[in-house]
């Protein structure tokens, strides 16, 4: 089984995130094979496993680290993650992820949601076949809640050209910046470490996911369709306004109010018009500060944590995400 490249450098993280895709694997079962294989499928098309490796890594700081453990807790957290992808495919009726067609293109979208809905139940289900606390499973609904909050927050401001940086920040909060929350924390806590030191944890992880979240909104107006994996320009034409666009609007909003204007019927020509607006206008560039903010915030407290090889892993990794340019 191969994986993102990036775990080449860390030979036993990889091993651990092959072991936790594999049992992600042994818990998907469908009667209706064609999408059991899909999801599995999906389960191997180049996602950087982010967060899972976050958790497997939090959960070597406590005391009761047991790696069977992290791992079901690490695929509860990327199954989970998996869901939300479905979904989001089929509210922005995306035809690509990571290059390969969707669920909701290939089978349509009222199998893609049913299939993301399963996916709930199996993340559900790792976490009360291996974790120790039901805690855990309250930790995950609770994340799951947030998560969902920030989608609706999304919807609401769609086409919303007076967007602000604060509208977007608490937006992504949930959406995005959640999940990697939920990573750390529950992985410190699986380990075996106090509520105090997975709370610093979790902030950790949400601080990362800002970052992550910001970085993935200026590549999609700096990358080309095949580069990232995924349609670019795509969030912009389904009314939703990233960092970058709302950067460069605070400069100058007339130029975008035509534009923007026609929601739904712009053109290829007018979503590249917006793009190189927002290049012209600096939006990338301050939307590159901002996520370097977000970065920055989450490296302070990484560097306080107990020394450790995965420590440097967590600060390694934390900071490749900033320089990751797909």
């Amino acid at each position: 089984m191969k994986i993102h490249p990036m775990w080449e450098a860390y030979p036993e993280l990889q091993s651990e995130l092959i072991q936790t895709i594999e049992l992600i694997d042994s818990k998907i079962h469908l009667r209706n094979k064609p999408i059991e294989h899909a999801l599995i499928d999906m389960m191997h098309t180049g996602g950087k496993l982010v967060r899972p490796a976050y958790t497997l890594l939090f959960s070597t700081f406590g005391e009761d680290h047991d790696p069977s453990r992290a791992r079901a807790l690490a695929a509860a957290i990327e199954v989970l993650h998996m869901a939300t992808l479905i979904h989001d495919d089929v509210i922005d009726d995306s035809p690509k992820r990571r290059g390969q067609k969707t669920i909701q293109s290939k089978y349509g979208k009222d199998v893609a949601v049913y299939a993301g809905d399963y996916l709930f139940t199996v993340s559900f289900k790792l976490l009360t076949d291996y974790s120790n606390s039901v805690k855990q499973t309250q930790i995950n609904t609770k994340g799951m809640e947030r998560i969902l909050m920030g989608e609706i927050d999304q919807m609401n401001l769609r086409y919303h050209q007076k967007i602000t940086v604060r509208n977007y920040l608490t937006q992504i909060s949930g959406k995005t910046a959640q999940l990697f929350a939920l990573a750390c924390y529950s992985g410190a806590l699986e380990g075996g470490q106090n509520e105090r030191f997975a709370r610093n944890c979790y902030y950790i992880g949400s601080h990362i996911g800002m970052a992550f979240q910001i970085m993935d909104d200026i590549l999609d107006y700096s990358q080309t369709t095949e580069s990232f994996g995924k349609p670019v320009l795509e969030d912009v034409r389904q009314g939703i306004y990233s960092a970058p666009l709302i950067y460069a609007m605070r400069e100058n909003y007339t130029v975008f109010k035509e534009l923007l204007g026609k929601k739904e019927q712009m053109t290829n020509e007018d979503t590249a018009k917006v793009q190189q607006l927002v290049i012209d206008l600096g939006g990338l560039d301050e939307a590159q500060r901002l996520a370097g903010k977000y970065t920055d915030k989450a490296l302070k407290p990484i560097n306080q944590l107990p020394a450790s090889p995965e420590k440097e892993i967590i600060r390694k990794v934390t900071v490749s995400l900033l320089q990751r340019t797909i």
